[in-house]
């Protein structure tokens, strides 16, 4: 095809990250037949959730007729024992950075292999993978950013590293531990220093990471961002407005909306995750209309027996129907995930399960999307992952945010503060550390939470989710902004292909 330009994809090695990424390059390709795009795939080798995903998508792009999106396993590198030895958040961030020679090497092959009609346009990086620009440049290629979180929390990045480098603020120092509030120009209020991410108060490492990150962000092309513009007007209008970042492009909200029928993330055995769905929906058809509670924590979510006490003794208070994914925590907080519990009385109170087996389902995985999209769906007590709360709001359904790790209580303190698309649960709490000591929830604040969130008259957060559910689904829609958007994405895309690429 003339002017064929192909783009090579560095998804962070984790499961919600590749996800989204497949979204974006779809969204792509189906948006311009001049595109094709090679995903290089990284797989963490204790992540077992992950080696299946990574696994099946390479094996759907093997098997199928030839497409413009080609998946690439890389051969696996065993992480040393230094990586292994450093902080959880770094963890990951010094995986990839190992990966260079692999990365480099894939490169030459897809060179090798182009058509004479095919130029490469450029690298598409994730957010974990900002090093990869020092191999763009060995090709003399562009970087692009797609940042699979939202534009409040990329202007919030922006903002800690321009304080940092040009005003000597010790962040860390300024802000572990304090009542601070702190104004940044991605939020319309106040950011309050308990809801700070938890690389941004890490004495141990993780904030020279987060610099990094930022500072490298600012050599790229172009960020898209899994937002609308609609959604997230004020930091929208922040980052475009800043003139020493680069252009920024709302894309989203994308989302694998084949998972509604399908089973799940695909992360596991599709017989048993399809078995699984149906087993739960066939459950929640028995409820009426906005009646279950939903609580889900993501995959890495979960808690120990004396909070998940807490939990029940509120359920039960509280009396509301309700789906809970209850899974067993992992042996240490730093690599290990979330497992399935064989009988979950273990850790529940006694007689629980008998006294609330007409209401409420205790389950271990679950399988997100197709829960949400359920009409039985009255509300969503979440950990305030990205990709949960684009879910949400595209199925309409309040939330109660229960954030646990990385960025997500900054994304709840824009969906319950800044937006009041969410209600709090616990904006602070965090169980990301081995050093950190995780408070308990009391059974009175999850109480008041959910009943918060599962007001029907009079709520006007529920107005506003509706409201935004219909937003979201308009935007992506031929002249929508996030269609738009994606459109100018391209065409700076092709307007700065390098005429040739060094091998």
């Amino acid at each position: 095809m003339k002017n064929a330009a192909e783009l090579v994809f560095i998804p962070a090695p984790l499961v919600g990250h590749l996800a989204s990424t497949v979204q974006i390059a779809q969204s792509l390709i189906d948006r311009d037949q001049r595109l094709s795009i090679t995903v290089l795939v990284m797989s963490l080798p204790f992540d077992t959730a992950l080696q299946s995903y990574t696994q099946s998508l390479v094996s759907v792009s093997s098997n199928t007729s030839p497409s413009n999106i080609k998946f690439v396993n890389l051969p696996q590198i065993e992480p040393t024992s230094d990586i292994m030895s450093k902080p959880p958040n770094a963890i990951v961030s010094a995986f990839i950075d190992s990966q260079k020679s692999t990365v480099r090497d894939a490169v030459i092959q897809i060179i090798a292999r182009s058509a004479e009609s095919t130029r490469l346009a450029g690298f598409v990086i994730d957010m974990f993978c900002v090093n990869m620009i020092d191999v763009a440049n060995e090709f003399a290629l562009p970087t692009y950013v797609y940042f699979t979180s939202n534009a409040g929390f990329l202007g919030f990045m922006f903002h800690i590293q321009t304080i940092t480098d040009e005003l000597k603020q010790d962040v860390v120092a300024d802000f572990w531990d304090t009542n601070t509030e702190l104004l940044v120009p991605s939020f319309t209020n106040p950011v309050p220093a308990k809801v700070l991410p938890s690389p941004v108060l890490d004495k141990e490492g993780a904030f020279l990471i987060f610099l990094l990150t930022a500072r490298r962000f600012r050599e790229t092309k172009g960020i898209m961002i899994n937002t609308f513009f609609e959604l997230e007007p004020h930091a929208m209008k922040s980052l475009q407005e800043d003139t020493k970042i680069p252009p920024v492009y709302s894309v989203g909200p994308l989302l694998n909306l084949k998972a509604v029928n399908q089973s799940g993330n695909g992360n596991g055995d599709g017989d048993g995750e399809n078995s699984t769905t149906k087993t739960i929906a066939r459950w929640l058809d028995g409820h009426p209309p906005s009646s279950v509670v939903f609580l889900c924590f993501g995959s890495q979510g979960s808690f120990m027996k004396d909070q998940v006490k807490e939990i029940a003794t509120a359920l039960e208070c509280i009396g509301h129907r309700f789906l809970w994914s209850l899974r067993r925590p992992p042996a240490s907080r730093n690599v290990d995930a979330p497992t399935e519990y064989s009988d979950p009385e273990e850790v529940l109170p006694e007689g629980f399960l008998e006294r609330t087996a007409g209401i409420g389902k205790v389950i271990g995985w679950a399988p997100q999307m197709a829960v949400l999209s359920h009409a039985a769906i009255g509300g969503f007590v979440t950990h305030c992952g990205w990709n949960s709360i684009l879910e949400s709001l595209w199925f309409g359904v309040p939330m109660a945010a229960w954030p646990m790790y990385a960025e997500q209580q900054i994304n709840a303190f824009e969906m319950a503060t800044e937006l009041g698309l969410a209600v709090e649960i616990k904006m602070d709490y965090r169980n990301d550390r081995e050093d950190y000591e995780v408070g308990i929830v009391a059974a009175e604040d999850i109480e008041r939470g959910i009943r918060e969130m599962m007001k029907i008259d009079g709520s006007e957060m529920r107005k506003k989710v509706k409201e935004m559910r219909e937003k979201s689904r308009m935007v992506v829609r031929e002249n929508g902004s996030s269609y738009r958007s994606l459109g100018h994405f391209i065409e700076d895309v092709m307007d700065n292909i390098p005429e040739v690429t060094r091998t």
